[in-house]
């Protein structure tokens, strides 16, 4: 069983239950040859809070443009990256309110396009699979899942 009290106490968030359940149930996988959904695993919390922070640091140094007005997290309401796709494409949560279960997905496209997915995480993916979300600036991809 993960120790999601240290994960979450090395964020300093608690994290959606969504995305809990999510890596309790599966390892990680990638949609297609796209998108990595990397889960933490047992015994590898540790891991798991520097991979958050090594995503959270790309992301402030080559992504976040001060004009568009987002921010990282940990600044109230701030971006907290949880996947990225073989392009570079982020997807993070955006930390607004006190309840992250009522966190979205921005996703934030090489090309240059940023968009909101008012859902979670689990939920974004599944639509990505299933075709009911438009996958706006990122490329085709199969769907399929495969653990890695």
């Amino acid at each position: 069983m993960l120790d999601w009290a240290r994960v979450e106490a090395g964020l300093g968030t608690t994290l959606p239950s969504d995305y809990k359940h999510l890596a309790e149930w599966y390892p990680t996988f990638a949609l297609g040859d796209f998108l990595l959904v990397g889960l933490p695993e047992p015994g590898e919390e540790h891991v798991v809070t520097r991979g958050f922070r090594s995503m959270l640091d790309v992301f402030v140094d080559a992504w976040l443009e001060t004009g568009l007005g987002l921010t990282a997290y940990p600044a109230p309401g701030g971006l907290l990256p949880w996947s990225e796709s073989d392009e570079s494409d982020k997807f993070m949560w955006s930390t607004v309110g006190q309840n992250p279960q009522e966190w979205d997905v921005t996703v934030a496209s090489r090309g240059g396009a940023w968009w909101r997915y008012e859902g979670g995480a689990v939920q974004f993916l599944a639509g990505l699979c299933d075709g009911s979300v438009e996958p706006w600036g990122l490329r085709a991809f199969d769907p399929e899942a495969t653990p890695c």
